[in-house]
């Protein structure tokens, strides 16, 4: 599938902003099923230095700076991406063979993939999330088999709500209330899974939304997304996406991973001055017909 994706933030302050400095992760990434044909990120107003470098986990980030007063800033990143379907393993190792692959003191892909077993700022591991995801992983089930199984269960036992959490509500919240989006069901995926000693990551990027019959797709009405990923010996990581039930394909187009959100969040930065400020974000994801 052949994608053009625009995402447009927009910053209106409440007075002038003397001087700021932000770091995006929007150009998304180069992948064996993922080609990126065109990326431009346009800022205004224009910075006055600017880089681009590979983070830690080799995300493209964009570094700024604005040393001129403003009350506004927009930053615009536009790509067209072809996606094709990575494909799944026919057949996985038993869940407890990935868990004791990953935590050996010899250094192999799967020790290196074993970093993502840990705590990170928003994923902390407890008992309880074990307890949840134990339904899912019973003694030598295939690994795919309970991710799949974990995958569906946290679909049907959460509710997709916009207003029920922000970027900075606890994840034990969310599991008491059982309501968020997609940036909480990606991260309580992932914590059910490194609390079985599983190594999961984050996944930010965007997803093909499709209109319902008889109804025109709305320009812009689209957002930002976010899924996880667990390791798989001899195959690598597989992708899940909770929040819709699915294992990603050619709808879901990758940007960027890390621990959790704050590793790979679109947008963020150091301001001085601005009081206040009004936040939009306007997300479009197109299919091309080739």
């Amino acid at each position: 599938m052949l994608y053009a994706i625009t995402h447009r933030t927009t910053y209106a302050y409440e007075s002038d902003v003397a001087v700021s400095h932000h770091v995006a992760h929007a150009r998304p990434r180069v992948l064996p099923w993922q080609e990126v044909l065109e990326f431009s990120l346009v800022i205004a107003p224009e910075p006055d230095a600017a880089a681009h470098r590979f983070d830690f986990y080799e995300n493209e980030a964009s570094f700024f700076t604005i040393q001129k007063p403003h009350a506004e800033l927009i930053v615009t990143a536009q790509s067209r991406v072809r996606v094709t379907a990575s494909g799944l393993p026919p057949r996985t190792p038993a869940w407890q063979t990935v868990r004791e692959a990953c935590a050996r003191d010899v250094l192999t892909d799967g020790t290196a993939a074993g970093e993502f077993r840990f705590d990170s700022r928003h994923i902390v591991r407890s008992t309880a999330f074990a307890d949840y995801a134990a339904a899912s992983f019973p003694s030598e089930r295939p690994l795919l088999d309970g991710l799949s199984d974990l995958t569906e269960r946290i679909y049907r036992d959460f509710k997709f709500d916009r207003r029920a959490t922000t970027t900075a509500t606890p994840l034990d919240e969310f599991f008491k209330n059982r309501r968020g989006v997609c940036q909480d069901f990606a991260h309580f995926g992932v914590a059910c899974l490194r609390s079985l000693g599983l190594p999961a990551r984050y996944v930010s990027g965007y997803l093909e939304t499709l209109p319902p019959p008889g109804k025109k797709r709305l320009v812009g009405a689209d957002a930002s997304h976010a899924w996880l990923a667990v390791w798989c010996p001899g195959h690598g990581w597989i992708d899940a996406d909770p929040t819709n039930n699915v294992l990603p394909g050619d709808r879901h187009i990758t940007v960027a991973w890390g621990r959790d959100f704050s590793d790979v969040s679109p947008l963020r930065g150091v301001v001085v001055g601005g009081g206040e400020h009004k936040l939009k974000v306007s997300v479009d994801v197109a299919r091309i017909v080739e």
